[in-house]
Parts: structure tokens; sequence; C-alpha cells
């Protein structure tokens, strides 16, 4: 008789199995099923990368829209007036697809305009254009409202974006459905992005765009510069210091001789920085990067 096992009882089980195992313990809270999830990880059952796109859907649940939004100032609008000749190469520069539409002011806005829809105004030197043929309505939401419900309703209506507004009904910002996704699956690649084992990237002779993990000592060998390696590790510890708070996309801070701008961040860190090298250290920066 073979006494061996049968394979159908030591194949592994698979992970999900594994995982509501764990989970037979029914946890009393939210911090006592993240750490079962935690401890499912650290044995196996569950990955590393599974596991923070968990925690990130049970974080959405309770973020609103004002910890993600796009404040006002830096929103990229086009005014109802413009003509193609002005708003094309705008768009080109920016890289969006969708820009809201504003009156007067960037308290009014009337529509949204989606790049692929001035393509014919491109090659159709004849067509007339008048913005208000081609913009979308605009959609508007309350900056309270919870991003997990945010993100049924961008499903739902096929909507990419929504113009925010405060609780007086003027404009706040704007989200867009890729602002949503971002905070479950982490930041989505766009034309900031950098190669991973690359840690700068030069644009120009005084432009460059930077993880915010770059080790402080890489960065001043690269620029010549003299930041201290002794309080922080990464050139992100600096500038988010220099801050006194954890900065939002758009914000910008100087030190010495050079102007940082956060193009990325969540509410936890920073991500990706453009740096601006400022007289009188451009020209040596210059040398040093060539």
């Amino acid at each position: 008789m073979d006494d061996r096992p049968s394979q159908s009882s030591t194949s592994p089980r698979s992970w999900v199995e594994r995982l509501s195992n764990a989970l037979l313990r029914e946890p009393k809270d939210r911090e006592q099923l993240v750490e079962l999830l935690r401890d499912a990880q650290r044995r196996n059952l569950l990955d590393a990368e599974a596991l923070g796109m968990i925690e990130s859907v049970l974080q959405v649940g309770e973020m609103q829209v004002r910890d993600i939004m796009i404040p006002r100032s830096q929103m990229a609008v086009v005014n109802r007036d413009v003509t193609p000749d002005v708003v094309l190469p705008m768009i080109i520069e920016s890289g969006h697809s969708r820009f809201p539409v504003i009156s007067d002011n960037r308290d009014e806005v009337v529509g949204i305009l989606l790049a692929k829809d001035l393509l014919r105004y491109r090659f159709d030197a004849n067509a007339n254009f008048d913005i208000k043929d081609v913009m979308r309505p605009a959609v508007f939401i309350p900056e309270s409202k919870r991003l997990n419900v945010l993100l049924k309703e961008f499903r739902a209506s096929r909507n990419h974006l929504a113009i925010v507004v405060d609780e007086y009904g003027g404009v706040a910002g704007m989200v867009t459905i890729e602002d949503v996704l971002e905070q479950i699956v982490g930041e989505i690649e766009d034309e900031h992005d950098i190669d991973e084992d690359t840690f700068i990237r030069k644009r120009s002779e005084t432009s460059f765009i930077l993880k915010a993990l770059t080790p402080v000592e890489d960065f001043n060998e690269y620029f010549g510069a003299n930041f201290s390696e002794e309080e922080f590790d990464t050139i992100g510890g600096c500038v988010t210091q220099a801050f006194g708070h954890m900065p939002k996309r758009g914000e910008s801070v100087s030190l010495g001789s050079f102007e940082f701008k956060v193009l990325r961040a969540d509410n936890r860190r920073v991500h990706i920085l453009a740096l601006t090298v400022l007289p009188p250290l451009a020209d040596a920066a210059a040398d040093a990067a060539s």
C-alpha cells in the first residue's frame, strides 16, 4: 500500500484560502483587521504589493476630496474666449487631456474642454471654432465628498474630472479619476516619471526632475551643493522640513540657489520634485551635469 500522502493533501493552499483562515479570528475594528493583514504578509500569505493596495483601499474610504485635490491656483484652465492658435500650444505644453473652461475668473467654471475635441481644428483651417460647440458640462462636487464615493460616481458617469467647490460655492480646486486611483494603486506613470534606476533627469541647463528619495550625498555631488547629510538621508526630507508641513502638488520652496516645486505627493510623503537652479549656481550646476 502506498503510504505517501495524496497530491491534494500536500499541495500548497491558495493565498486566498490561507488568508481566509487567518481572518477567522474576526477582528473587532479596522486596526485589528490591518494588523491581521500585516501578519499574513509577514508569514508570506499575502505579498507586500497586495497588502499595500488593501490598506490604501481602506484609507480611501476615510479620505475626502480636499485631501488630494489640485488647488484652484494650480489648475490649468482655458478661457472661454480663447482661439485655437492660442489654446493648442498650451495643451501640447501641459500634456493634460482635460481643462476647466472659465469665464471672467477661476470661480466661474462654465464647462470642460477635452483636448481630443480640438483635433479637427488643428488640421482644418477652414473650420469655424466656437468653444461652446466642443466643451462638455462641468461636474461640481463638495470638498467633503469621500474618495470611495467619488470613485463610484466617476465610474457610473464616465466622467474623469470634477470641479471642487467649498462651502460657499466658490471653486476650491479640481480632482481627476487618476488622482483617486493613485491613492489605491500608487503613482501612475506620466511625463514627470524617471527611470527606476535614475534619481535625477535633466530637462535643460537649469531645470531638472528628481525623485524625492534622491540621497542628499548624490544631490550634493551632482549639483555641487552642500546640504547636510546628517539630518536627512534624502533631498525630499530637506524639502519637507523647509515647507514646515506636508506639501501638496504645486507648492514651491527655495533653498539657497535651488527652487523646488512639488510635482507629485500624497498625504504621507513627497514623490517627485521639479528643480530650478537659480543664479549664481546655474552655471556651476550645468558644468557638473554635463
